[in-house]
């Protein structure tokens, strides 16, 4: 018998699922999402899983689908196998646009209470690319802390830990050696028990050799570094998550080295709450910051205030996420149109009555 407390049942969740009792439905968790099927933990035990038509049918997007962490109502079938029926409301989710280039939106992994951002001390750290990660991460509702790994390739970390703080601002940093188990008691606070952590981050920056660590065994394969470059080969190929020795639950994702926001504006005003600042010092509400008089920004990037990367960087986020309103507003527009034809359709087709 499977105590669904210890993957983090709740009260609230219970609430939730309440409606569903009544249709002869259980709870269970999803712990791993493969391409062909899930695989859920419910009162009963681990079993395999699949998506009932009805919930895919009726479906808004593939982020109305469930995602490993998502708590879910499910039917049990014969054998090890059950039917996903609902998804309960998350608490949380880690979201980014599909690598496709439809404008719909991916969940990585629900209902998280930390978010583990892992880059390496090594030839991989980015500083770009990890605001992008603490956009989509402050955005999900989950609390973000990074990982600085690989301190045992690193001959002076505080270089690398001073550019990451002064990108992080408020977000705990920690410098790590999963490899050696280095610096990981720092983690307790974030992993303690029925609290879900997910590990996020660019293949190669050592999530899987972390979570090997942290569980006491090899659950995920861990390739050698390449010689050329310093980084490891991605080897994690399905989000899962695991219970930890001490009660935690985590959930490995493969590497993302290309992500893209998904409305992420309330993330991108946390990540870049410094610059934001300055940009509310400006003379004039509508100042582009380029050559107006009293421009704050100009006025940052002139001494050094404010790096000229951090600047960039924040317009891109800026344009991408307007990129992506746009791409919104069309496919709703488009989508109503084809509301109206079907309708219309179906209007033709209905018998005329003759008075």
């Amino acid at each position: 018998m499977t105590h669904l407390d210890d993957y983090g049942w709740s009260a609230e969740y219970a609430a939730a699922f309440k409606p569903h009792r009544a249709a002869d439905l259980e709870p269970a968790r999803v712990i791993e999402e493969q391409k062909t099927h899930l695989r859920v933990v419910c009162p009963g035990g681990e079993c395999r899983a699949r998506v009932a038509g009805r919930l895919r049918h009726h479906a808004s997007g593939p982020d109305a689908l469930p995602a490993v962490g998502d708590w879910v109502a499910v039917q049990r079938r014969p054998g090890e196998n059950a039917t996903v029926h609902h998804v309960l409301p998350r608490s949380s989710a880690l979201m980014r646009k599909s690598a496709d280039r439809a404008t719909t939106a991916q969940v990585v992994a629900a209902n998280l209470d930390t978010v583990f951002l892992v880059t390496s001390l090594n030839s991989d750290f980015n500083p770009r690319r990890l605001e992008r990660y603490l956009t989509i991460v402050w955005e999900s509702g989950a609390q973000p802390v990074l990982l600085l790994n690989k301190a045992d390739l690193c001959d002076d970390p505080g270089q690398v830990l001073g550019q990451a703080g002064s990108i992080a601002l408020t977000v705990p940093v920690h410098v790590i050696s999963a490899l050696k188990g280095e610096g990981l008691d720092a983690l307790g606070p974030d992993l303690a028990r029925r609290r879900t952590v997910a590990l996020v981050g660019s293949s190669g920056v050592g999530k899987s050799t972390l979570i090997n660590r942290l569980l006491g065994k090899d659950v995920q394969e861990v390739r050698q570094i390449r010689d050329d470059d310093d980084m490891g080969r991605h080897t994690t190929t399905s989000r899962q998550l695991f219970r930890l020795p001490g009660g935690a639950l985590m959930i490995d994702t493969p590497g993302m080295r290309e992500i893209q926001l998904w409305e992420s504006a309330d993330g991108l005003a946390e990540t870049f709450d410094d610059v934001e600042a300055m940009v509310q010092e400006c003379r004039f509400n509508d100042c582009s910051h380029r050559t107006e008089p009293g421009c704050a920004v100009q006025r940052a990037l002139r001494t050094g205030a404010l790096d000229a990367g951090r600047w960039a960087s924040y317009q891109l986020l800026q344009r991408e996420l307007r990129h992506l309103e746009q791409r919104h507003d069309q496919r709703a527009q488009y989508e109503a149109k084809q509301r109206r034809k079907r309708f219309a359709r179906m209007v033709r087709k209905m018998p005329r009555h003759k008075h």
